[in-house]
């Protein structure tokens, strides 16, 4: 059938809206954004919208939710830092460089704005949201951390607070700059200058 078929006319207006409706939450907010808005965008009935969709929130809840599909890259990216103490250093500053690029993009940042502003009003989106993406992330770095303590490369007594201060030494600075900003405030010699500082400091606590 063709709702079912990837490059069915059915399948396009279901991307279509997804499209359209995220740009749309980007630019005016969940409040600001109505139905009539996204058909308008998609270039689609307000019928088809509706017909692809039940209500404006489990749209929401779909584009919210489908952005943890692209986490598989950055797990596979945590889980493969070697076990070698002579390029340890050299490794996790890879690591963070390329943590911390794919974390502050602009619509990441956007999107990590956008469900904050409605966690209130969605708390189990927003909290399915962090247990789906960072949270499993930082689940594969905490086993990362594990693995590299057992054979010796770190001293760790509890992996997934080490994984979180990692993260945190990373983040802070970038991340909390644009979401009070409102968009990235950072260059990526800046980016790179928090990674390796990052990373220098989570070595001096934890090697």
């Amino acid at each position: 059938m063709e709702a079912n078929e990837p490059g069915g006319r059915s399948a396009r207006k279901h991307q279509a809206i997804m499209d359209a409706a995220t740009a749309a939450f980007m630019a005016k907010g969940y409040a600001g954004t109505s139905m009539d808005d996204i058909a308008k965008l998609a270039a689609v009935s307000k019928q088809t919208v509706y017909k692809h969709f039940a209500d404006k929130e489990k749209l929401f809840a779909e584009i919210v939710l489908a952005t943890t599909d692209r986490i598989e890259a950055m797990i596979d990216l945590v889980a493969d830092i070697p076990a070698d103490a002579d390029s340890l250093e050299k490794d996790l500053i890879r690591l963070a460089r390329q943590f911390l690029t794919a974390l502050t993009q602009p619509q990441v940042l956007q999107l990590r704005r956008l469900i904050i502003a409605n966690a209130d009003t969605f708390p189990e989106l927003g909290a399915a949201w962090y247990k789906q993406g960072f949270e499993r992330v930082l689940a594969t770095l905490a086993d990362t951390f594990r693995r590299l303590a057992d054979q010796g490369l770190l001293r760790i007594d509890d992996a997934l607070l080490a994984a979180n201060h990692f993260s945190g030494l990373l983040l802070w600075i970038p991340v909390n700059k644009a979401m009070f900003h409102g968009s990235p405030q950072h260059t990526q010699s800046e980016l790179h200058h928090y990674a390796d500082a990052g990373v220098g400091a989570f070595l001096a606590a934890y090697r």
